[in-house]
């Protein structure tokens, strides 16, 4: 299947390409339509009745775990399914995140996706086991530029696009998720892939790039790009972006912070473009999901606080890039979480079983293991 910009077919199309948003709205690149978030400002996020986290992809799934009511916090796991004529399904695992988020505020419901996983076939499996609709969703979210968080979407916008909404909101943190990224070190250096523009493109998605803080379908919000590195903590950079349109493919410099645009080697990510997602539970306070965490679990949270005023926090949930952490900072962490003091912390994806042990030690049951498939429901 062609899922790359940088395919042999989409290069022929694309060669002449200088790496210019001049050029691409001159008809060299197809330039997927474009807008900037509305900013929300602080206290104005709106309250919602219930949030329920749909675990889409992720690399853990337990067939057998039973589903329960946790003190004001509803699992419900997802097994295999069985049909009487059909041979029987299960949920795939992979290294990737995928969420599906489905909101309510009095009768308004909202859905929500943010990230994609890595392949198509997983994520496109997982959704139709669990039940979510594509034809319902009110918004898409990247959280980052990393191929294990968009590289199911070309497969998803191909089977499903005449189904969603017309001009569905996909909300990017900015430009450089565009950037294509090398990965790995020594020996094992390698092509981490790009987002495929004219996919989008030709799926009607109306791009949003989120720079501050903007709501999300109504009821969510994004903390917007450039999450403030505020704490102790430490921005890895296991990726290099290049900066510019090679072949179709890339991010262009004149769309890029001005300190970026001139860069004429691999620059390190610093992840300036990630975004974490947000609700304010009413009664209850936040429910943070940092996806991947690569600016700082605590960062990330610290930013939901300042663009919406709230302090409390419910829930925390997602990737906090702690796996390549040594003990000493897993601790640090714990015990700046536990001094947020959220009512539940249910990490995901690279967060690393040495931090949750850790933070199993500093909280307690207010640590909740997630798995593939499980749906996490907080009420007001």
């Amino acid at each position: 299947m062609d899922t790359y910009l940088g395919s042999p077919v989409r290069r022929h199309l694309l060669r002449a390409a200088p790496g210019s948003l001049l050029w691409a709205l001159a008809g060299g690149l197809a330039a997927p339509r474009v807008a900037m978030a509305q900013p929300v400002e602080r206290g104005a996020i709106p309250e919602v009745d219930r949030v329920s986290v749909r675990v889409v992809t992720d690399s853990y799934h337990h067939a057998f775990e039973p589903s329960r009511t946790q003190g004001d916090l509803r699992i419900d796991r997802l097994g295999s399914t069985l049909g009487r004529n059909t041979p029987p399904r299960t949920l795939q695992n992979e290294w990737g995140l995928s969420l599906h988020l489905e909101s309510a505020r009095g009768a308004e419901v909202r859905n929500v996706l943010i990230d994609f996983g890595f392949t198509p076939q997983t994520l496109l499996s997982n959704l139709e086991i669990a039940g979510v609709d594509p034809s319902r969703l009110d918004a898409l979210v990247l959280s980052h530029g990393h191929y294990d968080h968009f590289g199911g979407l070309v497969g998803f916008l191909t089977a499903h696009k005449a189904r969603l909404k017309s001009g569905l909101p996909f909300f990017l943190g900015g430009e450089e998720c565009f950037c294509t990224r090398e990965a790995g070190i020594g020996a094992g250096v390698g092509d981490f892939g790009a987002l495929d523009r004219k996919a989008i493109d030709d799926a009607g998605l109306k791009v949003v790039i989120a720079e501050r803080p903007a709501l999300i379908g109504g009821h969510a919000f994004t903390t917007g790009s450039g999450i403030p590195r505020s704490s102790f903590e430490r921005v890895l950079s296991p990726t290099r972006m290049a900066v510019g349109v090679r072949d179709g493919v890339g991010c262009f410099p004149d769309r890029l912070p001005a300190d970026k645009r001139a860069a004429t080697t691999l620059v390190p990510d610093d992840f300036e473009h990630e975004q974490a997602t947000a609700f304010n539970l009413r009664g209850k306070g936040l429910v943070v999901l940092t996806s991947c965490g690569h600016r700082g679990v605590v960062n990330s949270v610290r930013a939901a606080q300042r663009a919406s005023g709230v302090d409390k926090v419910h829930a925390v949930l997602g990737g906090f890039h702690l796996a390549p952490h040594p003990v000493d900072y897993l601790r640090q962490t714990a015990a700046a979480l536990r001094e947020i003091n959220p009512d539940w912390l249910i990490p995901m994806h690279c967060s690393g079983e040495p931090f949750i042990a850790v933070a199993q030690q500093e909280m307690g049951e207010r640590v909740v293991r997630s798995s593939t498939g499980t749906r996490f429901t907080f009420g007001a």
